[in-house]
């Protein structure tokens, strides 16, 4: 198992939360670098470790707990796949909004961990928000757990978002609780291409303004001064086709989704601000290159990040916007260069308080994350 160059000395994939909290209490006490790996589709994200001895793979550890199918709820183990996950709840005639790009492969914990999501943001929101529950094992040893597996908990602290983003630096997530869904009585795709970038936003915005938005709305460009637009509307058949038709985009295939989840980059930045910077946003990529986004949430993926100066640019592009620009991958002199992450928040004295007690040996992902 290699991170960024730097090979781990040896690999664990224990079988149980129990036994992966166990490896990990003993690779802390020894003074072990200990870096969670679950699908390997996020070892891309974060800065080079500065220490990597115990590879500690989730996948073995993949039950599904519970399935509430009358309280819309699940409780699963972090190293079951999202494609899964939902082929299980599809029995159930639901799923998990959950579409992350670099698709398929993501583990529910390393989907948490790294903080990702895709185009159904636009309606769902982020994991965060319907996450109810988490278990996480601790460098000490032990399984704490936070939330529970109904929807109105609220006991405890609400510690279910300290760990999602962080990236394993705190605790390994061994076992999450969700809301779900309802699967969508009827789905339909369409799509538009544009000539100019004017042209591009001002349909994305009328898609945006209907009275039934679409559920996902994609617009991309392959740098050749060309736009695509993809929308998904989902709700009663007849509604659906209304909004559509009243739209006047041209009906594509749904494939078309699965398509655009598995895009990902060796050179690829996400680039998060306030919605209404994104379009000035997107302007600054330089010119000829490729990039798509979602322009109801204000995230633009770049998959042609590989100079450092124009990296630094459309990253301090970002940062006056009030956003940031992360490396989702990068080779490793890029990231010496520019970083992973950007500018240390202001609330980093705090991030490392929460460190220092959560992992007071800094045996989780050193030099990885922010902290």
């Amino acid at each position: 198992m290699v991170v960024d160059g730097v090979e781990a000395r040896r690999v664990e994939s224990p079988s149980s939360p129990e036994q992966l909290a166990d490896a990990l209490c003993t690779a802390a006490a020894a003074g072990e670098a200990v870096i969670p790996v679950g699908g390997g589709r996020a070892l891309g994200l974060g800065d080079p470790p500065e220490r990597f001895d115990v590879a500690l793979e989730t996948r073995s550890i993949n039950r599904l707990l519970e399935l509430s199918r009358a309280d819309l709820t699940v409780s699963v183990e972090a190293g079951m796949t999202l494609e899964d996950l939902n082929a299980e709840l599809a029995a159930a005639g639901q799923f998990l909004p959950l579409d992350p790009f670099n698709s398929p492969g993501h583990t529910i914990g390393g989907l948490l961990a790294a903080g990702l999501s895709g185009p159904l943001r636009l309606r769902y929101g982020l994991p965060r928000d319907f996450t109810i529950g988490l278990r996480v094992a601790l460098p000490d040893g032990r399984l704490a757990s936070s939330g529970g597996r109904v929807v109105k908990n609220v006991s405890g602290y609400d510690l279910n978002k300290l760990h999602q983003g962080a990236l394993g630096s705190l605790g390994v997530i061994v076992a999450a609780s969700f809301k779900v869904y309802p699967r969508p009585l009827h789905q339909l795709t369409v799509e538009t291409e544009a000539g100019g970038p004017d042209e591009a936003w001002s349909a994305a915005e009328r898609a945006l303004s209907l009275s039934m938005p679409p559920t996902a709305l994609e617009m991309s460009t392959e740098g050749r001064g060309d736009f695509h637009l993809l929308a998904r509307f989902e709700g009663s058949s007849k509604g659906v086709e209304r909004t559509a038709a009243e739209l006047g985009w041209r009906q594509a295939d749904a494939a078309l989704w699965a398509a655009h989840a598995a895009r990902a980059s060796d050179h690829w930045a996400r680039i998060s601000v306030p919605r209404r910077s994104l379009p000035d946003l997107v302007r600054a990529i330089p010119a000829g290159q490729s990039w798509w986004c979602s322009p109801g949430v204000g995230v633009a993926h770049w998959p042609e990040a590989r100079i450092a100066e124009q990296v630094a640019a459309l990253r301090a592009t970002a940062e006056r916007a009030g956003g940031s620009l992360v490396l989702l991958a990068a080779d490793l002199e890029l990231k010496r260069q520019v970083g992973a992450w950007g500018t240390a928040p202001a609330t980093l004295p705090l991030m490392e308080e929460l460190k220092n007690a959560f992992d007071p040996r800094h045996a989780l992902s050193p030099g990885r994350y922010v902290v």
